[in-house]
């Protein structure tokens, strides 16, 4: 869709985000996307918020162009997922948010130089590459938190504390075999209790916005499967489809069943190694295997028709890369019914054990008022009772002409968002049996230009991947590259989240809090 983005000055933004908030009900904050739209627009803004009771949307721009000192008021004291967002935004554009407790870098490292997003900053001359003189990474325990004056400079900075000498801090990562990736925790405790959870991210960071920069269209898909490797179809689905959409381009309808079709089965992809690796995490290794097992099936008919297992290049602009192989349909038919029955083995020797319902029962509660401030959408939302499946709320690709149920729970425990996971495979499977016979004729792909450029505007196209919302924001300004493409990446808010999931709880529920979370660290260190 084009977004529709109302300009407002710095000095009136407060008052208009509290406004909104409380007024207009919009308790969800989709987007907080950092933008350097140069000298004349400055540095600055874009707010995609959302009402989860009325659905009703605003969308907000802000800047300043001062760029020796840009500054803004912060949104982090109203929404609980502007605080790492913010905190995005300054690491890579050096946007100040005034009233933020932490501005502290989280992705670069401390003694970055410069502020890598900016168009006119330049990386490789601040920053050498020397192996000789590098140093391990410092962390800081203080942070600043910046006053905003009435004349819209910043007064003294206020210092907080992230540790104290008082603490006892854990390292949990950056190396960790149940972080699921390159993950670094700093966990502050009181005997066994977990106190506070720091994050500390960005060691795999690979600067795909920035590179998206330089890229063409069609060369910026390929980066789309690097994000979330559990969700490659379907980050790949959601770029394509704003591409198009921005472009007036419609797909055939096979496309569309195609789509949906790989979307589900990447879903149950992700699942089973959500599930596996949650077994495995607690100890029960026969889950793990048996998850594993069924996993291959699914990876075996990607490699069959798109050519990859987990990084699939098979959506493209227009269409797919080409039609299904003609053993897809066969393939899936065996897959369902045997999918089914195994369920049922992941409750018998693990989701209905004892052991399972002492590990994860009560265990990391979140609140519907908690994952929504958060942004954290996907299994881990509706756990809680949040109703956020884009494929119900805003119908795109085939999901018009298919009946399934969206899970949701009330009781948002480790245990509940387990459950969640696993009943929607079975809803995916559904969705599979009701296409997969029902594949309507036409062309797999659209006529496109050999250069593509896309009309002058903002769009923005969202999908449900596995683990929850995924959004493309898109800025073109007519040329073949896009001047700002942004991801909004799935699993930032789980991450945000495990502090308050994990405080009050014992060290060693974490690794069980944050494996239901389900985050999955490629796409927070896109």
């Amino acid at each position: 869709m084009t977004l529709d983005i109302r300009t407002i000055e710095p000095s009136l933004l407060k008052a208009e985000l509290l406004r909104l908030r409380d007024e207009e009900h919009m308790d969800f904050l989709e987007n907080l996307i950092g933008m350097d739209w140069g000298e004349e627009g400055g540095l600055g803004v874009i707010y995609m918020l959302q009402s989860t009771t009325t659905g009703k949307r605003a969308n907000l721009r802000c800047s300043t162009t001062d760029r020796v000192n840009p500054v803004l008021p912060t949104a982090s004291d109203l929404w609980d997922i502007a605080n790492i967002y913010e905190r995005e935004v300054f690491d890579f554009y050096g946007i100040k948010f005034a009233g933020h407790p932490d501005m502290r870098r989280i992705f670069l490292r401390e003694d970055w130089v410069g502020y890598p997003m900016r168009k006119d900053d330049k990386p490789e001359e601040e920053n050498p590459f020397d192996p000789q003189h590098m140093t391990n990474e410092p962390l800081a325990d203080t942070t600043s938190e910046y006053e905003l004056l009435p004349d819209g400079m910043i007064g003294k900075a206020k210092e907080n504390a992230i540790f104290t000498d008082e603490d006892y801090v854990v390292n949990i990562g950056p190396q960790h075999p149940s972080t699921h990736g390159v993950l670094h925790f700093r966990v502050a405790l009181r005997g066994e209790i977990i106190k506070r959870v720091d994050p500390v991210l960005g060691y795999i960071h690979r600067g795909v916005e920035k590179l998206n920069e330089s890229l063409t269209y069609p060369q910026t898909l390929a980066l789309t499967d690097r994000l979330d490797y559990l969700a490659a179809q379907q980050s790949r689905h959601a770029l394509c489809s704003c591409i198009e959409q921005a472009m007036g381009v419609e797909v055939s309808d096979r496309v569309k069943v195609i789509r949906t079709m790989m979307d589900e089965l990447q879903r149950i992809d992700s699942h089973l190694l959500f599930f596996g690796c949650l077994c495995q995490d607690l100890g029960a290794t026969t889950a793990f295997l048996y998850a594993f097992r069924d996993r291959e099936k699914i990876l075996d008919i990607f490699e069959e028709t798109c050519g990859g297992r987990l990084i699939i290049n098979y959506n493209m602009i227009g269409g797919v890369l080409h039609d299904l192989h003609p053993n897809f349909c066969r393939r899936v038919k065996e897959f369902i019914p045997l999918m089914r029955k195994n369920i049922q083995e992941y409750y018998d020797i693990f989701a209905d054990n004892v052991i399972a319902h002492n590990r994860l029962d009560g265990v990391g509660v979140l609140t519907k008022e908690q994952v929504i401030s958060f942004g954290c959408t996907g299994g881990t939302g509706r756990a809680s009772g949040w109703h956020n499946d884009v494929r119900k709320l805003e119908p795109y690709a085939a999901y018009d002409r298919v009946n399934f149920n969206e899970i949701t729970f009330e009781k948002g425990d480790s245990y509940t968002r387990l459950i969640v996971r696993l009943q929607e495979i079975m809803e995916s499977l559904s969705i599979l049996e009701q296409l997969v016979d029902n594949i309507p004729e036409g062309p797999v792909q659209e006529k496109m230009k050999p250069i593509i450029k896309v009309p002058e505007g903002t769009y923005y196209t969202a999908v449900e991947a596995a683990r929850g919302r995924f959004g493309v924001f898109l800025e073109s300004h007519g040329d073949k590259s896009p001047y700002r493409l942004h991801y909004r990446a799935t699993g930032l808010p789980l991450v945000a989240i495990m502090d308050t999931a994990c405080r009050g709880e014992k060290i060693a529920d974490l690794i069980s809090i944050g494996g239901t979370l389900d985050y999955v660290v490629p796409d927070i260190d896109r």
